[in-house]
């Protein structure tokens, strides 16, 4: 029987789970998938964490003796991510510790309303971090203007990153530069720069769903026959940035100090839509020195029928600058696209937690 997860692995690409609960936790479930699917980490964002605490009764008990406390209800919040992201990084402790701190890592997104406060991000940022105590834990900050100079900070605190919401190959650079900022900060603080990971969180799939629709509204036979590759240029090209970042001189210095390169991260790589392949972000985004979050159910497919063709990264750009370059002369506006899809981005995250606070509030009126 084929292992293909275990060739995309073998491939360089190390596999982690776009999902958490702590029903997997109790249930054995991640556990099962880190033996069988050569998963490696775990990511969390408030939707993902909105939609474990709203079905079933894992989290009842907890939440009563939380409310005999008298604890506000944020607080509780915090108290019940930190409590399951800890668990998980106990779990991967020995991915860890095996793959030097790049792999078994489990990740915890700063309050998402935060996304254009700077000082706020980077305080919760240390409070999240000093909650979990965990080395293997990840704070996640959005790469918003606001949220460039919170991941420096965190950085140079010795905070391990995980930057999310990113979706153009500009932004990406600057990222990149922040990234270094933070190490060069932390350097300069004494901080060894060996234990200060990170990785950068460009989301794939809603790229497509944003450019398809204009490209749809265009009406030519030229247009439609663009659609569907858009995300993967962008993303092809963010690991040019990456790339060329890696070549220069400044980061060469932050080496010689035992830094680590922040990797790409390739997020959303579910399809949206169903004419696609379902397992088209994870074929086409196969390069070593990446990550790939998967739902479970884009995981499985591919364990099914999914295709490991070498790298289909590397080799790619030029045809990947052809690309977006024709999307923009059909008359799509990329740099509209990538404003809308941040702040969607960041508009949904916050939705979804104003719709766990909610939903938590009902489970603890009804105990």
């Amino acid at each position: 029987m084929t292992d293909r997860l275990g060739e995309l692995s073998a491939a360089g690409v190390s596999i982690w789970l776009d999902d958490f609960s702590r029903e997997r936790l109790d249930s054995g479930s991640l556990q099962e998938l880190i033996d069988t699917s050569h998963v490696v980490g775990v990511t969390t964002n408030p939707s993902i964490f909105g939609k474990a605490m709203s079905s079933g009764d894992a989290y009842t008990e907890q939440l009563r003796e939380l409310k005999a406390t008298g604890a506000e209800l944020a607080d509780i919040v915090t108290t019940l991510t930190t409590d399951d992201v800890r668990a998980a990084c106990d779990l991967f402790t020995p991915i860890y510790l095996a793959t030097e701190g790049s792999d078994g890592r489990v990740s915890i997104e700063v309050d998402p309303r935060l996304a254009h406060d700077t000082q706020p991000s980077i305080e919760q940022a240390h409070l999240l971090r000093d909650l979990v105590d965990r080395p293997n834990a990840y704070v996640k900050i959005p790469a918003t203007r606001e949220g460039l100079p919170a991941i420096t900070g965190a950085l140079a605190a010795g905070i391990s990153i995980n930057v999310t919401l990113i979706f153009s190959v500009e932004r990406y650079t600057e990222v990149l530069n922040a990234w270094m900022d933070g190490l060069e900060q932390a350097h300069d603080k004494g901080i060894d720069l060996t234990d200060l990971h990170s990785v950068a969180s460009v989301f794939v799939s809603r790229t497509d769903v944003e450019v398809d629709k204009r490209l749809d509204a265009l009406q030519s036979q030229e247009a439609r026959q663009l659609k569907g590759k858009a995300a993967l240029a962008v993303a092809r090209l963010c690991n040019e940035a990456f790339e060329n970042a890696i070549a220069s001189e400044r980061w060469q210095t932050l080496a010689g100090y035992g830094a680590r390169p922040q990797r790409p991260l390739w997020a959303s790589t579910g399809t949206k839509d169903p004419g696609y392949r379902d397992t088209l972000y994870i074929e086409e985004l196969v390069t070593h020195g990446t990550v790939n979050t998967m739902p479970e159910k884009t995981m499985q497919a591919f364990a099914d029928h999914g295709e490991v063709r070498g790298d289909t990264v590397r080799g790619t750009y030029d045809t990947s600058r052809e690309i977006l370059d024709a999307v923009e002369a059909a008359g799509v506006d990329m740099v509209d696209v990538f404003a809308v899809l941040e702040r969607e981005g960041v508009t949904k995250f916050i939705d979804a937690w104003e719709e766990l606070m909610t939903t938590l509030q009902d489970q603890l009126d009804k105990l």
